[in-house]
């Protein structure tokens, strides 16, 4: 009988990437998909579209404003700490709406999750090893060059009354939540790369297959033994 915690097995099968924003998660992962013939979920994606009547629904069940909070407070009233503190305690809830996606995916082969609400301690008890995990960090001059070169990455695309606070708040807050997703991650035995632009995204890539390669050389998911 199926375990209806994971009725298809796909958890069970699952390889997780997470980590910070704009240290090329999604790039390394379409990669190892395409070389492995893999299904890539990208938690951001359905975070930020998918999963918003789960949170209009979640704010009507704790009574708040279903709008939810103005743009100039969720980006330039409060610090970055404040900021950080409040994504790290809604990374559970986000994780539970992101897992029922995974359990109704089916595919023989493993799938791929990626994204920054991937967080090592969420993770952890899901996994058989620590190997179905990599946690991607960029350095401090990578994420510069990021913020330089990539547009989304640069500017915040939202209106608010202090563009430029708002940008300099979210790029604070995701440097702290990088920091405590690479703590995390080294606590619990799980892999951290240091993505410093050295290596082009294929090399890194290549390094995040040979962490999962026990379970893509059978393309099954399953440990080679």
């Amino acid at each position: 009988m199926p375990d209806i915690r994971d009725p298809y097995g796909s958890l069970h099968r699952t390889l997780w990437i997470g980590g910070a924003q704009w240290s090329g998660k999604s790039t390394v992962a379409e990669l190892i998909a395409a070389t492995h013939g893999l299904t890539v979920y990208h938690y951001d994606y359905h975070d930020s579209r998918s999963h918003q009547d789960r949170r209009v629904a979640r704010r009507i069940a704790l009574g708040e404003p279903v709008q939810g909070p103005t743009l100039d407070h969720v980006w330039v009233e409060r610090s970055p700490e404040e900021m950080a503190s409040e994504t790290l305690a809604g990374f559970p809830v986000r994780f539970a709406w992101a897992l029922d996606d995974l359990r109704a995916l089916f595919t023989g082969r493993p799938a791929i999750a990626e994204g920054w609400g991937l967080r090592p301690e969420l993770v952890a008890p899901l996994i058989d090893s620590p190997r179905r995990m990599v946690v991607l960090v960029p350095t401090e001059d990578f994420r510069q060059h990021q913020l330089r070169t990539l547009p989304r990455a640069g500017a915040l695309d939202v209106p608010v009354s202090d563009p430029a606070r708002a940008q300099a708040n979210r790029v604070a807050r995701d440097r702290l939540v990088a920091e405590d997703a690479a703590r995390s991650a080294r606590r619990l035995g799980i892999r951290v790369i240091e993505v410093d632009g050295t290596l082009g995204a294929s090399a890194v890539a290549a390094a995040v297959a040979e962490q999962f390669a026990p379970y893509l050389a059978l393309g099954t998911g399953e440990p080679a033994s």
